[in-house]
């Protein structure tokens, strides 16, 4: 079984604008602090060999992600070093019109922990996909967020894909939920 650690997501802008601006700063930290979970996952991975993947959502022009702006750049935390994947997608699900696949096959990765933004869109999406795709999936309970919407914040919206997620299975696929600090690569 080779493990792979999937990132989706963690751009500059990725929610900027995500709530009111009394809440703001309350999205803004618990993106930091989510990023910086990732950073350790990530550093964890490459120590171990684990390949890296990084997805990086393309937003037309206009857009808070749109392509080559400050906005759309990957968190400066978890830039890829050389060697390390990135895939670029203009969808909720990461595998849709991607190499993922392909580049999670050449590196017989079987089993993906995934982190990123946002909880309720890629996340969920990309999670669902992978394990229709047969790959076992490791999400990361406090290395994933999004902002807050119009009825739910964030932190609802987290809990509820924790919960929702946990044991989603496809075949012998199957999700299970785990804190950044018990997940191992090794």
């Amino acid at each position: 079984m080779t493990k792979a650690l999937l990132i989706i997501d963690v751009q500059n802008a990725i929610l900027s604008g995500k709530a009111k601006p009394e809440r703001q700063p309350l999205v803004d930290a618990a993106l930091d602090q989510t990023v910086a979970r990732l950073a350790s996952l990530q550093e964890q991975a490459r120590q171990a060999g684990a390949p890296v993947v990084l997805v990086q959502h393309d937003g037309d022009s206009g857009h808070r992600l749109a392509v080559g702006t400050v906005g759309w750049a990957l968190r400066r935390e978890i830039a890829p070093r050389e060697g390390e994947v990135v895939v670029r997608k203009q969808s909720a699900d990461s595998f849709f019109e991607t190499d993922l696949a392909e580049r999670l096959d050449e590196r017989a990765v079987t089993h993906l922990v995934v982190g990123g933004c946002m909880s309720q869109f890629c996340v969920d999406t990309t999670v669902r996909r992978a394990i229709s795709l047969g790959y076992d999936v490791t999400l990361v309970a406090d290395g994933h967020t999004t902002g807050d919407t119009a009825t739910l914040t964030f932190s609802e919206i987290i809990a509820h894909h924790n919960e929702t997620l946990e044991g989603f299975d496809a075949g012998k696929a199957a999700v299970e939920i785990r804190p950044a600090a018990d997940i191992a690569f090794s």
